[in-house]
């Protein structure tokens, strides 16, 4: 391990690594059960049914939802290892959130789930090509921040929505479109409950605490009927459920009649996550350059794209490097064997698919709305000061929750963005490349 990390090189030891990749590991393992919950609700379950707030499909009885959570698990694992391996950078990938929101709500219900498994295949493919060329630091220049700002923080509201409406928090209302849910019910009841835990455990910067909410919830929910209680070691602990059912079930053509939006809103999105998460864990670990890039970001963006590629084989939405990552690199992991460690951990994870059985939407809910509130983080690095930087970052920002999709969101903040720079006699701080895709958006609405 010494002459493979060369650990001593990086002020390092295995015992720190070790400790480091576990840390890892609790925060962002919490995808192991929000990912399945998510991708279920948009058709990839045994009935093919959309989620209708009422649908309970389960690991334990579903050998659909079962297949995801083994997807998930081994996409993450193994995009882990290879990161550490490839990089010897102690980053962290798994399916992303937002984008696996993205596929769940927007790309599946319209076309399948099939072919959004084949979206995400080709967009991890375009990645790739984008990497390998060096052409990914030219559209992270040719991009406005404020408008990879936003994309953040709308994806965060997005899923905040979404966690809300699981839990029963928020619902449907003829009258005033959403409206707030009955809290007394049991579901939004413990939903509630849910948020508060993990808020409390998160103020108290308890390491985990997204996942020890999430199985605290669960617990709860089984003295409250909400979730049925394990009646052997058997609902824990057992073999992991094959991948068969979704396993390279992606269906090309169905794809490619998606339209470029949707592509490019998966690429555009993990491409400034995985951009955004590389340099900022990079800076905590000190790995920047003089000149502030990250040695090896090809590499690093390489594996990402692998990652993203493999899991849509597998039967999993796209993989990304995880901003988790930081919590390893602030117990003092610096190499890759962080990264081996946590993948590590997530393969033992296989032995415990039969957990995500008993998991309840109202436990993964509150998941969803912690994650909300960290990516919108992002709003205080817009300036809105200045009109024609807010204007297409707020349009980005409402265009998501409200629109119910992600992509509409970038693609009206890139239409809107350039036309008031014109207008404010600034054309010439808009970069070419913007003033193609504000035609690309236009089309993409008109059509």
């Amino acid at each position: 391990m010494e002459k493979f990390f060369k650990l001593k090189e990086h002020g390092t030891n295995a015992k720190t690594e070790i400790i480091a990749g576990i840390t890892t590991f609790m925060t962002m393992a919490y995808i192991i059960f929000v990912n399945p919950d998510l991708l279920r609700q948009g058709g990839m379950n045994q009935a093919g049914a959309l989620f209708d707030g009422a649908l309970e499909f389960t690991a334990a009885n579903d050998p659909y939802v079962a297949a995801i959570v083994t997807a998930t698990i081994l996409a993450a694992a193994l995009s882990t290892i290879l990161m550490g391996l490839v990089t010897n950078y102690p980053f962290a990938l798994a399916s992303g959130m937002g984008l696996n929101a993205f596929f769940a709500f927007t790309v599946a219900p319209e076309h399948g789930w099939q072919a959004a498994l084949g979206a995400v295949l080709i967009s991890g493919i375009v990645f790739f090509v984008l990497a390998i060329f060096g052409i990914i630091e030219q559209i992270d220049k040719a991009v406005p921040t404020s408008l990879k700002r936003a994309v953040a923080a709308g994806i965060g509201l997005f899923i905040a929505l979404i966690g809300l409406k699981n839990a029963g928090i928020i619902v449907g209302s003829p009258a005033t479109l959403v409206s707030l849910g009955n809290l007394t019910d049991p579901g939004p009841a413990l939903a509630a409950i849910g948020i508060l835990i993990i808020a409390v455990l998160m103020s108290l910067k308890v390491k985990g605490a997204i996942l020890l909410g999430i199985l605290l919830t669960t617990i709860i929910g089984m003295f409250t009927g909400v979730t049925s209680t394990p009646a052997s070691v058997g609902d824990i602990v057992g073999a992991p459920a094959s991948i068969a059912p979704i396993a390279f079930e992606l269906d090309f053509a169905g794809a490619l009649n998606l339209g470029f939006m949707v592509i490019f809103a998966l690429v555009f999105v993990d491409l400034f996550d995985t951009m955004g998460t590389l340099m900022g864990t990079g800076a905590r670990a000190g790995y920047l350059d003089k000149d502030g890039c990250l040695p090896k970001v090809k590499n690093a963006m390489i594996v990402d794209a692998v990652g993203t590629a493999g899991g849509a084989l597998m039967g999993t939405s796209t993989v990304t490097t995880y901003v988790e990552s930081t919590a390893g690199i602030s117990e003092g992991g610096r190499t890759g064997l962080t990264s081996v460690v946590t993948g590590v951990l997530f393969l033992l994870a296989l032995f415990f698919t039969p957990l995500a059985g008993i998991i309840p939407t109202q436990a993964t809910a509150p998941a969803l709305v912690i994650v909300g509130v960290l990516m919108m983080g992002a709003v205080t690095h817009i300036d809105f000061e200045d009109f024609t930087e807010a204007l297409p970052a707020f349009v980005t920002i409402a265009f998501m929750p409200f629109a119910f999709s992600i992509a509409d969101g970038i693609a009206a903040g890139f239409l809107v963005y350039p036309i008031v720079k014109l207008f404010a006699g600034r054309g010439k701080e808009v970069h070419w490349f913007v003033y193609i895709l504000a035609v690309i958006s236009l089309i993409h609405f008109v059509m």
